[in-house]
C-alpha cells in the first residue's frame, strides 16, 4: 500500500514503542479464572508528537497536509468538550502557523466550562481562535461549515476537519501503524495473537482494519467501543475502513467478519465515567505507572480486562492495547478516577 503519493507532515521523529507489561500482566491474571491470562503489550501512541500524543496525530499528519495544499490557513474542526481530537488540531495548527475554530457539543448537557482543567485548558493556552457551543444531536457538518462561512466571510480560506479526524484521508495515518507495527513484529520476533483498539469516531480501528486487511497482516483487531455498542459501531468502522481502501486504489472488498466490536463498556454514555473505568485507570497506573484517560483508554482497557476475565481472551495469548492517549483529560476527571465520587457499574 503506497501511502508516498499523499501529502504528509511529519510530527513523530520516531515509530511508537511497543513494551511488555509484566506486572500488570500478572495481577490481570490473578483476577481470571483459574488464575491464568493473557500476557499484554502495549503500543505507545499517547507518545506520538504534537504534545502529549495521542491517536489523532498520525491521522493529522495526512489531513493537515491536505489543509496546506489546499491553501488553507484556518482550520476547522469539532469534538465534545474535553476533545482530545480538538486539542491536537489546535497544536497541530500552531506549528503550521494556522488558526484554529472548534465546534464544541454538549452531548451531556452543561457539560462545557470554558474555565475546565484538562483540554480545555489546554484550548486557552495553546489560543484557540473561536469556540462554538451547540447542543448535543446538532448537525456537526452543517455547525462547522457556519464556521468555516465565517472564516471565508473575513477573506480567509477554512479547512474541515470532521470529528476524530474520521474520514479516508485521516485513516491514512492509522494505514500507516499498521505498516509501522508490521516491521515492529518483525523486528523484534514478537508474536502476537490480537490487537485491541478503541473504537468510537472509527477513524483509527477503520484505518488498522484497512491497513491490516491491504498489508496482508493475519492479526484480529478487536474494537472496544466508546460511544455505541456493536450493531452501531460495526458499520461505522465498515464503512470507514473501505473509503481508505478505495482511496488508496486497493481492490478489496472488507467485509463484516473483517470488522469485530465489542460494547458495554461505555455505559452510561459517552465520556461519563463508570466503575470499570476507574479500576483499569487504577490498575494500569499502579502496576506499570502509565496513565490512561477516563473517556477513551480507560473504557477500552476496561473492556480488554472484561474479555481476559470472561475467557474471550485465551491464556496463551500475546494481546497489544494501543494506548491512544488522551491524558490531559484525566485532570478533569480526577475525583472520579481516585475514587472520591460514586460511579455506576
Amino acid at each position: 500500500m503506497d501511502l508516498s503519493r499523499f501529502p504528509r507532515r511529519r510530527y513523530t521523529p520516531f515509530a511508537t514503542p511497543i513494551e511488555f507489561l509484566p506486572n500488570f500482566t500478572k495481577a490481570l491474571a490473578a483476577s481470571c479464572p483459574g488464575g491464568a491470562g493473557p500476557r499484554i503489550w502495549i503500543k505507545r501512541d499517547d507518545m506520538l508528537g504534537l504534545f502529549p500524543g495521542g491517536n489523532k496525530t498520525r491521522k493529522l499528519e495526512f489531513l493537515v497536509a491536505d489543509a496546506l495544499a489546499q491553501g488553507a490557513d484556518t482550520l476547522v474542526t469539532c469534538g465534545a468538550p474535553q476533545s482530545n481530537h480538538c486539542r491536537i488540531t489546535l497544536a497541530a495548527a500552531v506549528k503550521e502557523g494556522l488558526k484554529c475554530r472548534f465546534v464544541i457539543e454538549e452531548r451531556v448537557a452543561q457539560s462545557y466550562k470554558p474555565d475546565a482543567s484538562g483540554n480545555n485548558f489546554m484550548f486557552r493556552l495553546l489560543g484557540v481562535e473561536a469556540i462554538t457551543v451547540v447542543p448535543g444531536g446538532s448537525n456537526m457538518a452543517a455547525e462547522m461549515q457556519k464556521v468555516a462561512d465565517a472564516v471565508t466571510a473575513e477573506g480567509r480560506k477554512a479547512y474541515i476537519i470532521p470529528g476524530g479526524g474520521s474520514n479516508a484521508i485521516g485513516g491514512l495515518g492509522y494505514v500507516a501503524c499498521a505498516q509501522e507495527l508490521q516491521e515492529q513484529l518483525f523486528e523484534q520476533g514478537l508474536r502476537i495473537d490480537r490487537v485491541v483498539v478503541g473504537s468510537g469516531s472509527s477513524g483509527t480501528h477503520g484505518g488498522m482494519v484497512a491497513g491490516f486487511l491491504g498489508n496482508q497482516i493475519r492479526i484480529p483487531i478487536t474494537g472496544i467501543g466508546v460511544s455505541r455498542d456493536p450493531a452501531d459501531q460495526a458499520p461505522l468502522v465498515l464503512k470507514e475502513a473501505q473509503a481508505v481502501l478505495d482511496l488508496l486504489g486497493v481492490p478489496l472488498k472488507v467485509k463484516p467478519e473483517d470488522v469485530q466490536c465489542v460494547g458495554g463498556f461505555w455505559q452510561p454514555k459517552y465520556s461519563v465515567p463508570n466503575a470499570r473505568m476507574r479500576e483499569a485507570v487504577q490498575m494500569l497506573a499502579r502496576t506499570e505507572a502509565i496513565p490512561l484517560d477516563p473517556v477513551y483508554t480507560g473504557k477500552i482497557m476496561a473492556g480488554l480486562i472484561g474479555m481476559a476475565r470472561s475467557g474471550a481472551l485465551k491464556a496463551d495469548e500475546n494481546v497489544l492495547f494501543l494506548h491512544t492517549g488522551g491524558l490531559p483529560s484525566l485532570h478533569a476527571y480526577e475525583a472520579d478516577v481516585l475514587g472520591d465520587t460514586e460511579l455506576p457499574a
